[in-house]
């Protein structure tokens, strides 16, 4: 009578509907912390402590007012970021972000107030100018082959010479229309403020339950339901209360004007988050953004059109630097020569890298954007709040941002000793 062996299951599978127990969870993540896979973990703690230490140092700083100022301030230098995800994941890099965004910004500007066009055919017009943009660099890099550092070098200088023809030295293109206007500078009604925030909380809980089913129904192994449990509380805690303040009054005179509500840029920063996320996790594409920032060459000899690849992550990049743009336009009511210069592509590129993706290509997530720029933003702000000067905050978010990308590399070297690569 013979016996056979049944194999043993692959890592990462167990028997379909299989559930691990919180312990296991949470000695699997502790292994992949060790073995490199940091994730968002440092940026997370970091946030964490700045707000510790600034909201000790001054209590103005986690007030109503400073809090929806925060949000607002890094709001144009998150999405940016976001672009630079995509660019970075392949290992590229795009120092024309900052310029390209001012150049959208200064298409806006003109179109709608020297050429009194609408508002929303100016928008189309500065959205569609930096898909043009992205698709003149990526087509260089991918097409012709010269190093993406080269040629966005090169349009780095380009666009901050067409920003000043197109404003003119020395000019500044006021934005008047209203709805422009409010994207950065007006506020949600206090209840609807609410009932995105329950929708946002639906619709989130949601998907973790139905990526958790799906996970047991194919026979992978499913974070049990207590962590999901608490990834939605932690959630629902936090964006509440973050509702909660935002819908104090913050102006000083209500009797005047009223300040209460969620910034309109921040619904609109979300909905940017759900939709890239769910293109670089859900789709073929983003699979592909993936592979061939891990392997080029695997991904060639997969069947993967690789520079399509390329050229693609640059015109996501700047569009996503037009939309930037625009909200940097509204924050500011005009457009200068210097739109997108200044520290724009320093700080766009360093939220990314903060928050977490890799200057190696293949690692980082769209909501690196979001948690780097929030590290940005508090640092700014809150040494500002202390009296601090602009070269002492320039010091300081340069360390930060040599300290993520320490953390990048070491986390790298270490996932490869582990095997985890």
């Amino acid at each position: 009578m013979s016996t056979q062996t049944k194999p043993a299951p692959e890592a990462g599978t167990t028997t379909p509907g299989a559930e691990t127990g919180v312990r296991e969870f949470v000695q699997d993540y502790v292994d992949r912390v060790r073995g490199g896979d940091v994730g968002a973990l440092p940026a997370i703690l970091g946030v964490i402590v700045l707000c510790i230490v600034f909201t000790s140092l001054n209590s103005v700083f986690f007030s109503a007012g400073n809090f929806a100022n925060l949000l607002v301030q890094g709001a144009a230098i998150t999405v940016i970021a976001m672009g630079l995800v995509f660019v970075l994941l392949l290992g590229e890099i795009d120092l024309s972000a900052g310029f390209a965004s001012g150049v959208c910004a200064a298409v806006l500007a003109t179109l709608m107030t020297e050429q009194n066009y609408p508002w929303y055919v100016s928008t189309a017009a500065a959205v569609a100018t930096g898909v043009a943009i992205g698709l003149l660099l990526g087509t260089i890099v991918a097409r012709v082959g010269i190093p993406s550092f080269v040629v966005t070098l090169a349009a780095f200088l380009a666009f901050q010479g067409t920003v000043l023809i197109i404003i003119g030295a020395g000019g500044n293109v006021p934005i008047r229309n209203s709805v422009i206007l409010s994207l950065a500078n007006k506020n949600v009604a206090p209840t609807l403020g609410w009932v995105l925030w329950a929708l946002g909380i639906a619709a989130f809980a949601g998907l973790l339950l139905v990526s958790a089913a799906r996970r047991r129904s194919r026979g992978l192994v499913a974070p049990p339901l207590s962590v999901v449990g608490l990834r939605i509380g932690a959630v629902l805690v936090l964006s509440g209360l973050a509702v909660y303040v935002l819908n104090q009054e913050r102006s000083r005179n209500a009797a005047v004007v009223s300040l209460r509500g969620v910034p309109i840029v921040v619904p609109v920063i979300l909905v940017l988050l759900i939709v890239l996320t769910f293109v670089l996790a859900r789709t073929a594409y983003g699979r592909h953004v993936y592979a061939v920032g891990g392997n080029a060459e695997a991904a060639r000899r997969a069947g993967i059109n690789v520079a399509r690849i390329r050229t693609s992550v640059f015109v996501v990049g700047s569009t996503l630097a037009a939309i930037g743009g625009i909200i940097a336009a509204s924050r500011a009511n005009s457009v200068d020569p210097n739109a997108g210069g200044s520290n724009t592509l320093l700080y766009a590129v360093g939220a990314a890298v903060i928050g977490g993706t890799s200057l190696f290509g293949g690692k980082g997530k769209v909501r690196d954007a979001i948690l780097g720029g929030a590290v940005i933003a508090v640092i700014d702000n809150g040494m500002g709040l202390l009296g601090y000067s602009a070269g002492v905050k320039f010091i300081v978010t340069g360390i930060v941002l040599l300290l993520a990308a320490s953390v990048d590399a070491i986390s790298r070297r270490r996932a490869t000793a582990t095997g985890r690569v």
